[in-house]
């Protein structure tokens, strides 16, 4: 070994040793070599400083998330991740021993051992696991108007019905409340309620959300919103002193990607105003991968980013650790990424003015190393190797270090759809979580209250009207002039006057007048 070899070594296992539990990350690597003995290692007690991974496409990020949860999971943290392509499933079965890995394990010095880890699928369409829902009062007017992608008129707008239901104590629980109240408040008698207090919806702003609903249901997700509302205990679970890694595929909504980015926000606010304050722990309580973060802070307005941002600031007290995932740091704001302890850079790919401007921007906010030229070293990164620097136990960040991460010991893709519908099938979630509860809520308040107002108008008019035959109904005089002794009294009546006109008696049967005289 080299002096600078030796040098590297001693600084990076200076750097990467914590006393408490850890996660073995890799070995670093040096001119091209791996040193097994530079381990990097990141402590459990800073994983609830937050973290960034991020890389190009095809450089191994949800590998690198893949053998995070893996080690979490073992150490009793549950985990909670998303499977953006659906091929994260195989985290449930031990994975099987080829060359590459086997070449892998040599070179880092450490036996592959395969092993599966206990899941639970979840899904938002109900179709890939259990059905995750969360009420739409839960998401609360700032998140729905994110994916219902509402102006800021609009957004206003839908924070007023949402004051409106709050004061009259009229719970959304799901769309169908939401369209009531948005109708009823812009059209119906309540239009009128409503322009005193809080003022006047318009047509146009109404008409624009109503739409915006329908879309949503038209794309057969209007099932996510509802109750039974997703339980946040049932992420902590574990299995045989193992961390549950719970698993929400989202395979088959990926053209929604504001929805379920959405959704993952609403759901770590629901941790965050449930949890209690757990201090300093030695290890989290949870970890929460944010996987395509890049489409969480996309187009996003200025109240969503600042609900974000004090999310991120305070649940780390809570004993939750979050885990951002995308391409570049640059996707994540600022004021965001500066809350972020740790991170694993994997390759960036410069092939516009574009990337040579983010790598500028990245290389910037990495320590100073005395082994490696940043920007050189982080578009030369082959699969499987990331450039790490995390938090040491006294909250310093470690040395830069290109490190080898240790490959997953779980199956690197999807289970066969026979061994998924079984684990699906399987599970005491999918039970809890399959049939939908339809509660009293705001769309039968409304409802009632509008059939109710209607009855007393009707029976109102009713009782100023005045007293008139009822029609197809008959008088009493023409039930009078209409009896079988009237019409006869009639005819003898005009006989008798045409008697008198012309001189003649008119006849009858006894031959007396019709009074009988």
């Amino acid at each position: 070994m080299s002096d600078q070899s030796a040098k590297f070594t001693e600084k990076i296992k200076a750097s990467y040793k914590p006393t408490g539990s850890y996660i073995y990350l890799g070995a670093g690597i040096l001119n091209g070599a791996v040193l097994a003995e530079a381990e990097v290692n990141l402590s459990l007690h800073m994983m609830n400083r937050h973290g960034l991974v991020a890389g190009a496409t095809g450089t191994g990020k949800t590998r690198t998330l893949q053998l995070l949860a893996e080690q979490l999971s073992d150490a009793g943290v549950p985990v909670f991740m998303l499977d953006v392509k659906g091929d994260l499933s195989g985290l449930n079965q031990p994975g099987p021993i080829n060359p590459k890995i086997e070449e892998r394990a040599q070179q880092l010095n450490k036996p592959f051992a395969p092993a599966g880890f206990p899941l639970e699928l979840y899904s938002l369409s109900g179709k890939m696991g259990a059905q995750m829902r969360a009420t739409v009062l839960e998401f609360g007017p700032t998140l729905l108007a994110k994916i219902l992608d509402l102006n800021d008129t609009q957004t206003g707008v839908l924070a007023v019905i949402f004051k409106y239901a709050d004061d009259h104590k009229m719970p959304i629980i799901d769309l169908n409340d939401l369209k009531k109240l948005v109708s009823y408040l812009s059209e119906e008698e309540g239009a009128e309620e409503i322009k005193s207090e809080y003022g006047k919806i318009s047509s146009a702003t109404s008409g624009t959300i109503l739409r915006k609903i329908v879309a949503i249901e038209q794309q057969g997700l209007g099932a996510m919103f509802g109750e039974r509302s997703f339980d946040i205990e049932d992420l902590f679970s574990k299995i045989d002193g193992k961390g549950t890694i719970s698993l929400l595929n989202i395979s088959d909504v990926q053209n929604q990607p504001v929805l379920y980015s959405t959704f993952l926000l609403s759901l770590l606010a629901e941790i965050f105003y449930s949890m209690p304050e757990a201090g300093d722990l030695d290890k989290p309580k949870l970890v929460f991968f944010f996987d395509e973060a890049h489409l969480l802070f996309k187009d996003s307005s200025k109240a969503f980013l600042e609900q974000i941002e004090t999310i991120i600031r305070l649940i780390r007290s809570k004993g939750i650790g979050v885990f951002f995932c995308t391409q570049s740091p640059t996707d994540v704001p600022e004021s965001v990424l500066s809350q972020l302890g740790n991170r694993i850079q994997h390759a960036l790919r410069v092939f516009t003015p574009n990337d040579a401007d983010a790598l500028k921007k990245t290389v910037n906010t990495y320590p100073r190393s005395d082994f490696y030229k940043i920007d050189e070293i982080l578009t030369s990164l082959g699969t499987g190797q990331a450039l790490i620097t995390v938090l040491n136990e006294k909250g310093i960040p470690t040395e830069v270090a290109a490190t080898m991460l240790t490959p997953p010991r779980a199956i690197m893709g999807p289970l066969t759809t026979a061994e998924y519908n079984a684990l699906m099938q399987g599970s005491d979630m999918t039970a809890k979580y399959q049939e939908a509860i339809d509660p009293e809520s705001a769309y039968e308040i409304l409802t009632k209250r509008v059939n109710d107002r209607q009855a007393e108008q009707e029976s109102q008019s009713q009782a100023e009207a005045p007293q008139t035959t009822p029609k197809g109904e008959k008088s009493i005089m023409e039930k009078v002039m209409g009896a079988t002794i009237t019409r006869q009294i009639g005819k003898e009546i005009v006989r008798g006057l045409f008697g008198m006109l012309t001189g003649k008696r008119p006849r009858s049967s006894g031959g007396k007048g019709i009074f009988g005289f």
